[in-house]
């Protein structure tokens, strides 16, 4: 398999922050978990991938072609969807695809129909008419409709009741079988316990693992500290803010 996205030294610098030496990589059909508390550098790192803050250091590679070189040409191929859609809150959503759908060459109206049947969304309802989790399903259709090989999703699910969770991570997995990669950031660790081949997780700041599932809950379950995801987070997590008290 490919590389799709590889991360290597990344470091962002803030007065009161530093996300340091994070790097990971992921190939075509892997679906990758962002996992870490608030604050802990989640949505910093995506923003960093994606070019939207500059980084102190590091380097990112989509596609084995630089993101600094070659920009415009790899966001033709990623698409990005976050927690909600902010944006034209009282415009028809036909409106608004009519005027994203121009951006993409290779905007898939076929495909583009098909999500708005699965996500059951109505295209002559306004963003300020839908629910929380009906705008994540909103951006995601956007994200889906231009033939991205790599979606970067930051907390998709937040805001879904749990069929439509269900639903959205086995479309995750249907793309998966596809060869489109999957990037998301979440809290919701069971959902990566459905779906996911490796995980990232960031704690203040820094990399406390990149590689498979399996692998590192194989390697905390033979070290005691837990057998789930969640009871690994909370095993380190708990142990921070006992250090915070001592």
């Amino acid at each position: 398999m490919g590389k799709v996205l590889s991360v290597s030294g990344l470091r962002k610098e803030y007065p009161k922050f530093t996300l340091d030496n994070i790097s990971f990589e992921i190939d075509e059909g892997m679906i990758m978990g962002l996992i870490g508390r608030n604050g802990a550098g989640k949505t910093t790192t995506i923003k960093s991938i994606l070019n939207l803050i500059h980084t102190s250091a590091g380097e990112i590679q989509y596609f084995g072609k630089s993101l600094n070189e070659h920009e415009a040409e790899i966001k033709h191929q990623i698409g990005y969807a976050g927690g909600a859609v902010d944006y034209y809150k009282k415009k028809k959503i036909k409106k608004i695809i009519s005027v994203t759908k121009t951006f993409y060459s290779d905007w898939d109206d076929e495909a583009y129909r098909k999500y708005m049947d699965l996500f059951e969304l109505d295209e002559d309802k306004t963003p300020s008419e839908l629910s929380e989790g009906m705008k994540v399903k909103l951006n995601l259709t956007m994200a889906l409709s231009h033939g991205a090989k790599l979606l970067i999703l930051d907390e998709p699910t937040s805001g879904l009741d749990p069929v439509s969770r269900d639903e959205l991570l086995e479309v995750f997995k249907l793309l998966a079988g596809k060869g489109v990669a999957i990037l998301f950031s979440t809290h919701i660790t069971s959902d990566l316990d459905k779906c996911a081949d490796s995980i990232t997780y960031i704690r203040k700041g820094q990399l406390q693992f990149s590689g498979t599932m399996a692998d590192y809950i194989e390697k905390c379950k033979s070290e005691g500290i837990g057998e789930t995801l969640e009871e690994i987070m909370l095993h380190y997590e708990k142990e921070n803010l006992h250090e915070k008290f001592a």
